[in-house]
Protein backbone atom coordinates (compact mmCIF):
# COMPACT_ATOMS: atom_id res chain seq x y z
CA UNK A 1 0.00 0.00 0.00
CA UNK A 2 1.72 3.20 -0.96
CA UNK A 3 0.95 5.82 1.63
CA UNK A 4 2.03 9.00 -0.90
CA UNK A 5 -0.35 11.28 -3.00
CA UNK A 6 -0.55 9.95 -6.69
CA UNK A 7 0.37 12.84 -9.18
CA UNK A 8 -3.22 12.80 -11.14
CA UNK A 9 -5.06 12.94 -7.72
CA UNK A 10 -2.72 16.19 -6.86
CA UNK A 11 -3.47 17.69 -9.94
CA UNK A 12 -7.06 17.09 -10.50
CA UNK A 13 -8.00 18.50 -6.66
CA UNK A 14 -5.53 21.59 -7.27
CA UNK A 15 -7.27 22.06 -10.38
CA UNK A 16 -10.90 21.64 -8.71
CA UNK A 17 -9.29 24.50 -6.00
CA UNK A 18 -8.66 26.96 -8.62
CA UNK A 19 -11.72 26.48 -11.30
CA UNK A 20 -14.02 26.92 -8.08
CA UNK A 21 -12.31 30.01 -6.99
CA UNK A 22 -12.75 31.45 -9.98
CA UNK A 23 -16.30 30.42 -11.21
CA UNK A 24 -17.17 31.76 -7.68
CA UNK A 25 -16.56 34.97 -8.32
CA UNK A 26 -17.91 34.45 -12.35
CA UNK A 27 -21.11 33.60 -10.31
CA UNK A 28 -21.44 37.05 -8.19
CA UNK A 29 -21.04 38.97 -11.11
CA UNK A 30 -23.76 37.51 -12.73
CA UNK A 31 -26.05 37.18 -9.69
CA UNK A 32 -25.39 41.11 -9.45
CA UNK A 33 -25.78 41.67 -13.22
CA UNK A 34 -29.41 40.17 -13.38
CA UNK A 35 -30.82 40.16 -10.06
CA UNK A 36 -32.00 36.09 -10.87
CA UNK A 37 -32.37 34.47 -7.55
CA UNK A 38 -31.62 31.17 -9.58
CA UNK A 39 -28.27 32.87 -10.48
CA UNK A 40 -28.13 34.13 -6.96
CA UNK A 41 -28.63 30.54 -5.93
CA UNK A 42 -25.90 29.33 -8.30
CA UNK A 43 -23.35 32.05 -7.05
CA UNK A 44 -24.41 30.71 -2.97
CA UNK A 45 -24.03 27.14 -3.85
CA UNK A 46 -20.24 27.84 -5.52
CA UNK A 47 -20.08 29.69 -1.96
CA UNK A 48 -20.36 26.36 -0.34
CA UNK A 49 -18.58 24.62 -2.70
CA UNK A 50 -15.38 26.46 -2.44
CA UNK A 51 -15.42 25.67 1.55
CA UNK A 52 -15.83 22.05 1.07
CA UNK A 53 -13.21 21.47 -1.58
CA UNK A 54 -10.89 23.33 0.10
CA UNK A 55 -12.02 20.96 3.10
CA UNK A 56 -11.71 18.15 0.97
CA UNK A 57 -8.08 18.82 -0.49
CA UNK A 58 -6.68 19.22 2.67
CA UNK A 59 -8.14 15.88 3.63
CA UNK A 60 -7.02 14.10 0.62
CA UNK A 61 -3.47 14.75 1.61
CA UNK A 62 -4.20 14.07 5.17
CA UNK A 63 -5.85 10.23 4.46
CA UNK A 64 -2.10 9.50 2.41
CA UNK A 65 -0.08 10.25 5.34
CA UNK A 66 1.50 6.92 6.25
CA UNK A 67 0.58 5.18 9.94
CA UNK A 68 2.16 6.37 12.78
CA UNK A 69 2.48 6.34 16.39
CA UNK A 70 -1.18 7.49 17.01
CA UNK A 71 -2.98 6.16 13.76
CA UNK A 72 -1.48 2.33 13.51
CA UNK A 73 -4.06 2.31 10.39
CA UNK A 74 -3.26 5.63 8.86
CA UNK A 75 -5.47 8.22 8.68
CA UNK A 76 -7.57 7.32 5.71
CA UNK A 77 -11.00 7.51 7.24
CA UNK A 78 -10.24 11.35 6.72
CA UNK A 79 -12.20 10.69 3.82
CA UNK A 80 -15.19 10.04 4.88
CA UNK A 81 -15.42 12.74 6.81
CA UNK A 82 -14.55 14.93 3.99
CA UNK A 83 -17.21 13.30 2.13
CA UNK A 84 -20.11 13.96 4.74
CA UNK A 85 -18.90 17.71 5.30
CA UNK A 86 -19.14 18.04 1.36
CA UNK A 87 -22.48 16.27 1.66
CA UNK A 88 -23.39 18.85 4.37
CA UNK A 89 -22.80 22.06 2.65
CA UNK A 90 -24.21 20.31 -0.51
CA UNK A 91 -27.54 20.34 1.54
CA UNK A 92 -26.92 23.92 3.43
CA UNK A 93 -26.36 25.46 -0.39
CA UNK A 94 -30.14 23.87 -1.39
CA UNK A 95 -31.78 24.95 1.54
CA UNK A 96 -30.50 28.46 1.39
CA UNK A 97 -31.23 28.61 -2.20
CA UNK A 98 -35.04 27.05 -1.48
CA UNK A 99 -34.87 30.70 1.19
CA UNK A 100 -33.67 32.54 -1.44
CA UNK A 101 -36.29 31.47 -3.89
CA UNK A 102 -39.25 32.30 -1.30
CA UNK A 103 -37.87 36.05 -0.64
CA UNK A 104 -37.86 36.66 -4.32
CA UNK A 105 -41.46 35.30 -4.79
CA UNK A 106 -42.67 37.33 -1.56
CA UNK A 107 -40.53 40.84 -1.84
CA UNK A 108 -40.62 40.21 -5.73
CA UNK A 109 -37.56 41.21 -8.22
CA UNK A 110 -36.13 41.73 -11.54
CA UNK A 111 -34.28 40.46 -13.89
CA UNK A 112 -31.78 42.19 -16.20
CA UNK A 113 -28.80 41.65 -18.21
CA UNK A 114 -29.93 37.92 -19.10
CA UNK A 115 -27.73 37.79 -21.93
CA UNK A 116 -24.49 38.41 -19.70
CA UNK A 117 -26.12 35.69 -16.91
CA UNK A 118 -26.51 32.94 -19.75
CA UNK A 119 -23.24 33.27 -21.36
CA UNK A 120 -21.71 33.38 -17.24
CA UNK A 121 -23.62 30.19 -16.16
CA UNK A 122 -23.50 28.50 -19.60
CA UNK A 123 -19.47 28.85 -19.47
CA UNK A 124 -19.26 27.69 -15.77
CA UNK A 125 -22.01 24.73 -16.83
CA UNK A 126 -19.47 23.41 -19.40
CA UNK A 127 -16.66 23.89 -17.27
CA UNK A 128 -18.18 22.30 -14.25
CA UNK A 129 -18.99 19.10 -16.32
CA UNK A 130 -15.61 18.35 -17.63
CA UNK A 131 -14.00 18.67 -14.21
CA UNK A 132 -16.63 16.84 -13.02
CA UNK A 133 -15.91 13.62 -15.02
CA UNK A 134 -12.28 14.17 -14.91
CA UNK A 135 -12.42 13.81 -10.26
CA UNK A 136 -15.17 10.80 -10.80
CA UNK A 137 -12.81 9.15 -13.66
CA UNK A 138 -9.41 10.04 -11.22
CA UNK A 139 -11.81 8.86 -7.84
CA UNK A 140 -12.86 5.69 -9.10
CA UNK A 141 -9.74 4.69 -10.30
CA UNK A 142 -7.87 5.43 -7.11
CA UNK A 143 -10.68 4.13 -4.93
CA UNK A 144 -10.39 7.78 -3.48
CA UNK A 145 -14.13 8.70 -1.42
CA UNK A 146 -12.85 12.50 -1.62
CA UNK A 147 -12.51 12.81 -5.33
CA UNK A 148 -16.01 10.77 -5.81
CA UNK A 149 -17.15 13.18 -3.22
CA UNK A 150 -15.72 15.95 -4.63
CA UNK A 151 -16.85 15.15 -8.38
CA UNK A 152 -20.58 14.45 -6.97
CA UNK A 153 -20.75 18.28 -5.50
CA UNK A 154 -19.10 19.20 -8.95
CA UNK A 155 -21.74 17.59 -11.03
CA UNK A 156 -24.39 18.73 -8.90
CA UNK A 157 -23.14 22.18 -9.60
CA UNK A 158 -23.66 21.38 -13.25
CA UNK A 159 -27.57 20.93 -12.12
CA UNK A 160 -28.20 23.92 -10.68
CA UNK A 161 -26.75 26.01 -13.62
CA UNK A 162 -28.58 23.59 -15.87
CA UNK A 163 -32.10 24.38 -13.87
CA UNK A 164 -31.52 28.45 -14.24
CA UNK A 165 -30.65 28.57 -17.65
CA UNK A 166 -33.93 26.62 -18.25
CA UNK A 167 -35.63 28.79 -16.36
CA UNK A 168 -34.33 32.39 -17.93
CA UNK A 169 -34.84 30.41 -21.41
CA UNK A 170 -38.44 30.47 -20.26
CA UNK A 171 -38.05 33.98 -18.96
CA UNK A 172 -37.05 35.05 -22.10
CA UNK A 173 -39.47 33.36 -24.23
CA UNK A 174 -42.62 33.66 -22.17
CA UNK A 175 -41.85 36.71 -19.89
CA UNK A 176 -43.12 34.87 -16.93
CA UNK A 177 -40.88 35.38 -14.23
CA UNK A 178 -42.42 33.60 -11.76
CA UNK A 179 -39.76 30.42 -13.71
CA UNK A 180 -36.55 31.64 -11.50
CA UNK A 181 -37.97 30.63 -8.08
CA UNK A 182 -39.60 27.40 -9.68
CA UNK A 183 -36.69 25.96 -11.38
CA UNK A 184 -34.60 27.54 -8.24
CA UNK A 185 -36.46 25.32 -5.71
CA UNK A 186 -35.69 22.19 -8.48
CA UNK A 187 -32.60 23.14 -7.80
CA UNK A 188 -32.62 22.91 -4.64
CA UNK A 189 -33.85 19.84 -4.29
CA UNK A 190 -32.11 18.52 -6.67
CA UNK A 191 -28.81 19.36 -4.42
CA UNK A 192 -30.89 18.25 -0.54
CA UNK A 193 -31.20 14.98 -2.21
CA UNK A 194 -27.67 14.57 -3.22
CA UNK A 195 -25.87 16.14 -0.17
CA UNK A 196 -28.35 13.67 1.71
CA UNK A 197 -26.20 10.65 -0.28
CA UNK A 198 -23.21 11.53 0.54
CA UNK A 199 -23.81 11.95 3.98
CA UNK A 200 -25.61 8.73 4.48
CA UNK A 201 -22.73 7.24 2.47
CA UNK A 202 -20.06 9.04 4.50
CA UNK A 203 -21.89 7.45 7.95
CA UNK A 204 -21.71 4.12 5.87
CA UNK A 205 -17.98 4.53 5.47
CA UNK A 206 -17.61 5.72 9.22
CA UNK A 207 -19.32 2.58 10.78
CA UNK A 208 -17.34 0.17 8.33
CA UNK A 209 -20.46 -1.22 6.23
CA UNK A 210 -19.98 -3.84 3.96
CA UNK A 211 -19.71 -3.41 0.03
CA UNK A 212 -21.52 -6.54 -0.81
CA UNK A 213 -20.58 -6.71 -4.27
CA UNK A 214 -16.92 -6.93 -2.74
CA UNK A 215 -18.21 -9.34 -0.69
CA UNK A 216 -19.83 -11.49 -3.29
CA UNK A 217 -16.07 -11.25 -5.23
CA UNK A 218 -14.39 -11.89 -2.15
CA UNK A 219 -16.59 -15.21 -1.68
CA UNK A 220 -15.98 -16.31 -5.07
CA UNK A 221 -12.13 -15.79 -5.09
CA UNK A 222 -11.60 -17.63 -1.96
CA UNK A 223 -13.96 -20.67 -2.93
CA UNK A 224 -12.20 -21.26 -6.62
CA UNK A 225 -8.61 -20.69 -4.32
CA UNK A 226 -10.01 -23.26 -1.49
CA UNK A 227 -11.68 -25.43 -3.78
CA UNK A 228 -8.25 -25.90 -5.66
CA UNK A 229 -6.33 -26.62 -2.44
CA UNK A 230 -8.67 -28.63 -0.51
CA UNK A 231 -9.34 -26.47 1.86
CA UNK A 232 -12.11 -24.26 4.01
CA UNK A 233 -12.32 -20.94 5.48
CA UNK A 234 -14.71 -18.77 7.42
CA UNK A 235 -14.96 -15.80 9.53
CA UNK A 236 -14.25 -13.45 6.39
CA UNK A 237 -14.54 -9.80 7.25
CA UNK A 238 -13.79 -7.04 5.11
CA UNK A 239 -14.02 -2.92 5.08
CA UNK A 240 -13.03 0.50 3.18
CA UNK A 241 -11.45 2.91 5.06
CA UNK A 242 -11.43 5.40 2.26
CA UNK A 243 -8.28 4.60 0.75
CA UNK A 244 -7.23 1.31 1.45
CA UNK A 245 -9.37 -2.14 1.61
CA UNK A 246 -8.89 -4.27 4.75
CA UNK A 247 -9.76 -8.07 4.01
CA UNK A 248 -9.61 -10.97 6.49
CA UNK A 249 -9.91 -14.57 6.67
CA UNK A 250 -9.46 -17.98 8.76
CA UNK A 251 -7.82 -20.55 6.77
CA UNK A 252 -8.50 -24.05 7.65
CA UNK A 253 -5.84 -26.57 6.63
CA UNK A 254 -5.41 -30.04 6.96
CA UNK A 255 -3.40 -30.80 10.59
CA UNK A 256 -0.48 -32.84 8.98
CA UNK A 257 0.06 -29.46 7.26
CA UNK A 258 3.80 -27.91 7.64
CA UNK A 259 3.54 -24.58 8.67
CA UNK A 260 6.33 -23.71 5.83
CA UNK A 261 3.60 -24.97 3.22
CA UNK A 262 0.19 -23.34 5.08
CA UNK A 263 2.13 -20.08 5.25
CA UNK A 264 3.02 -20.53 1.23
CA UNK A 265 -0.44 -21.35 0.42
CA UNK A 266 -2.00 -18.09 2.49
CA UNK A 267 0.32 -16.07 0.76
CA UNK A 268 -0.35 -16.86 -2.45
CA UNK A 269 -4.51 -16.54 -1.68
CA UNK A 270 -3.67 -13.28 0.18
CA UNK A 271 -1.72 -12.09 -3.41
CA UNK A 272 -5.04 -12.98 -5.32
CA UNK A 273 -7.45 -11.33 -2.88
CA UNK A 274 -5.66 -8.39 -2.67
CA UNK A 275 -5.41 -8.11 -6.84
CA UNK A 276 -8.82 -8.32 -6.98
CA UNK A 277 -9.04 -5.16 -5.20
CA UNK A 278 -6.83 -2.43 -6.27
CA UNK A 279 -3.18 -1.59 -5.32
CA UNK A 280 -4.38 -0.46 -1.85
CA UNK A 281 -4.93 -3.32 0.03
CA UNK A 282 -4.38 -5.10 3.07
CA UNK A 283 -5.38 -8.63 3.72
CA UNK A 284 -4.88 -10.89 6.58
CA UNK A 285 -5.36 -14.45 7.01
CA UNK A 286 -5.29 -16.81 10.21
CA UNK A 287 -4.72 -20.11 9.68
CA UNK A 288 -6.03 -23.10 11.70
CA UNK A 289 -5.94 -27.01 12.09
CA UNK A 290 -9.29 -28.90 11.02
CA UNK A 291 -9.11 -30.28 14.49
CA UNK A 292 -9.48 -27.08 15.65
CA UNK A 293 -11.95 -25.26 13.30
CA UNK A 294 -14.48 -22.84 14.49
CA UNK A 295 -13.39 -23.31 17.86
CA UNK A 296 -14.24 -19.54 19.25
CA UNK A 297 -11.20 -17.85 21.12
CA UNK A 298 -11.68 -16.68 24.61
CA UNK A 299 -9.37 -14.76 27.09
CA UNK A 300 -10.55 -14.75 31.05
CA UNK A 301 -9.63 -10.76 31.56
CA UNK A 302 -8.93 -10.71 35.45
Amino acid sequence: MSASLSEDQSKVMNLSLGVAVVLLFAKIVAAGLTGSSAIYSDAAESVTHVLAVAFAAWALRLAHKPSDETHHFGHDKVAFISSGFEGAMISAAGLLIIYEAARQVFVGGQIANMGIGVIITAAAALVNLVLGAALLRVGKKRNSAVLRANGEHVLADVWTSGALLVALALIYFTGWKWWDPIFAVIAAIKLIWTGGRLMKESLGGLMDEADLAVEKNLRECLDADCAEHGLSYHNLRHRHSGRTHWVEFHLVFPDSTAVREAHEVATDMEGRVAALLGPDVRVISHLEPRSAEDHEEQWEIR
